[in-house]
């Protein structure tokens, strides 16, 4: 008959031998080997953007098209197999963050932009032959008054003032004799103040002596509405828009 304290002893055996195990799977799931590294087999020495750059999003959100770089050589031409990693501030990810080139020299990311509103610095990186090449990339996330001016400009702005057709809008920039500023222009429209920019939204070119194409939208439009345009305005204007009576420090 088995005594209470060989059962006792039993059970402590038994669970030495599963803490044991459980330690020696911990151990060896602690020793495996990370993920391979990427081996490159050629360098290039040169790094271009393809497409994807200059995209305007949401904050926290995916880009709608992928970045993709290329790598080409001392004589403009693509290089399959370089390494290519992809850098950014706080907050953007990259799926994936480093990749080798393809067969046509060119290496696709999708990034996640940051949870604050702004431009954001992309970085992407090659080694190079002698020393690494880097290339600066572009994009603005948008917060939530900036996106509804967005979505605003684009039920009652874009088909005249953004030149690019898209599959859904037509552009009327070209048949105009007067050719409206894209909100992009900043060169033009950051020396507009708010004020001014509100004037031509709600009572049209003329209320500053510009052109009678613009229309009034004051009937349109509410307040709110202009303000979120003007804000989307200063998002996406290049180069940047910089308030006046800020300072801005020098690098």
């Amino acid at each position: 008959m088995m005594t209470r304290s060989t059962a006792n002893f039993g059970i402590w055996a038994f669970a030495a031998v599963a803490l044991l195990s459980l330690a020696e799977l911990a151990g060896c799931r602690h020793s495996a080997p990370a993920n391979a590294v990427l081996k490159a087999t050629a360098q290039g020495t040169a790094l271009v953007e393809s497409s994807g750059g200059h995209q305007v999003g949401v904050t926290g959100t995916a880009l709608k098209d992928p970045l993709v770089v290329q790598v080409n050589d001392d004589q403009g031409n693509a290089v399959p197999g370089a390494l290519i990693e992809f850098h950014g501030p706080a907050g953007v990810s990259f799926d994936p963050s480093a990749v080798l080139t393809d067969s046509s020299g060119q290496a696709t990311t999708a990034v996640t932009l940051g949870d604050t509103s702004g431009r954001y610095q992309i970085d992407a990186v090659t080694p190079g032959k002698t020393k690494p090449v880097s290339l600066e990339i572009v994009e603005t996330a948008l917060d939530y008054q900036e996106r509804v001016g967005a979505i605003l400009a684009d039920k009652y702005c874009n088909r005249c003032h953004d030149p690019e057709s898209s599959p859904v809008r037509v552009s009327n920039y070209d048949n105009l004799e007067i050719k409206p500023h894209p909100f992009t222009e900043g060169n033009t429209l950051n020396k507009m103040s708010d004020a001014d920019l509100t004037s031509i939204i709600q009572h049209g070119g003329p209320a500053l002596n510009r052109s009678a194409l613009m229309p009034p939208y004051g009937n349109t439009l509410s307040g709110s509405d202009v303000k979120a345009l003007i804000a989307c305005t200063r998002a996406v204007s290049d180069p940047p828009y910089q308030p006046p009576g800020t300072v801005y420090e020098r690098k």
